[in-house]
């Protein structure tokens, strides 16, 4: 069985995520694709990432998020150095939201 290392990844599920046209159909392609953990895990990475560009202190996102101190600390280093996902959606989300 040839390891997932050695091949080139996949583009087709990020080409259908581009295809979303809703939030409803966002939900269910995300439900069917992710299990419920996977998918709360998500979600609080990116609650996290959203607190942290607000300037909220560690405490204070655990106790909104209830993420611990290690998924706080994973979250900035990714929202810091990362490849630029998250600030990204971020500012494209205050654009919208209008602010």
């Amino acid at each position: 069985m040839p390891k997932a290392g050695n091949k080139e990844p996949s583009m087709a599920l990020y080409e259908s995520i581009l295809e979303l046209k809703t939030m409803e159909e966002c939900r269910a392609f995300f439900d069917d694709l992710c299990t419920v953990g996977e998918l709360r895990a998500m979600e609080q990475r990116y609650d996290v990432a959203l607190l942290l560009d607000q300037g909220l202190v560690y405490t204070e996102i655990l106790e909104r998020t209830g993420a611990s101190s290690a998924t706080i600390s994973r979250v900035n280093r990714i929202f810091s150095f990362g490849a630029g996902g998250f600030r990204r959606m971020i500012e494209r989300r205050k654009e919208r939201k209008g602010g």
